[in-house]
């Protein structure tokens, strides 16, 4: 006679809408913006949506904010993931927990740009400053797609997968490392006139936030 097994079985309603939320957002992206989203869609491959758009257009616009908060929403579910697979910090394994990290997300970098952007302005490097943060940020919001991607993966076909959890994170600093080189290359008479604000930039506004999280998560 077979014994009953008890099998605990998470709700991913939650998570379902989060992600139609997000998928959204660039949905309406996608039909308000349609040149452009055909533009930015490649990117990583095509440097063309940085040369048309960089300086007609800034930081805060209508498609930049739908890309940001479709990157935001995977970005914030995808660290959700990552604490609950690897118990990094004690935040409850709840839905109450996914806005805790959102919220968090979303006021570091917020608090981030403003830096960033008030550092370009007292050292009188704004231009130079905006277009930087510009970039980075187009790239930054394209790895919301590789996010995407694995949290529906996490979610639906391989739930608690450390693997498919390792193949988001490695497609997200791709793109980003993609995103840096191209930057790099492609502004090295600016950084070189300017070495002194981006070599500022760089270690007080890219590596410190990074070194003290990793500080405060010890």
């Amino acid at each position: 006679m077979m014994e009953p097994i008890a099998r605990s079985v998470t709700s991913t309603d939650w998570i379902t809408l989060v992600l139609l939320g997000s998928l959204l957002c660039l949905v309406a992206a996608k039909v308000l913006f349609y040149s452009r989203f055909l533009n930015f869609i490649i990117l990583p491959f095509n440097n063309k949506y940085i040369g048309l758009y960089n300086k007609k257009e800034r930081l805060f616009n209508g498609f930049q904010t739908l890309l940001a908060m479709f990157f935001i929403t995977n970005g914030a579910l995808f660290l959700y993931f990552a604490n609950s697979l690897f118990k990094i910090v004690g935040v409850d394994q709840e839905p109450l927990g996914f806005p805790m990290v959102f919220g968090g997300l979303l006021v570091f970098l917020l608090l981030k740009v403003f830096l960033q952007l008030g550092n370009g302005w007292l050292f009188g490097a704004y231009a130079l400053f905006n277009e930087l943060i510009y970039k980075k940020i187009s790239y930054l919001t394209y790895s919301g797609l590789a996010l995407f991607f694995a949290n529906v993966v996490m979610t639906y076909l391989f739930l608690d997968s450390k693997p498919a959890f390792y193949v988001g994170f490695f497609l997200f600093l791709s793109i980003n490392l993609i995103g840096w080189f191209t930057v790099l290359k492609n502004s090295q008479k600016i950084v070189a006139h300017h070495f002194f604000y981006f070599i500022l930039y760089l270690c007080a506004l890219e590596i410190a936030p990074v070194v003290i999280i990793g500080h405060l998560l010890k």
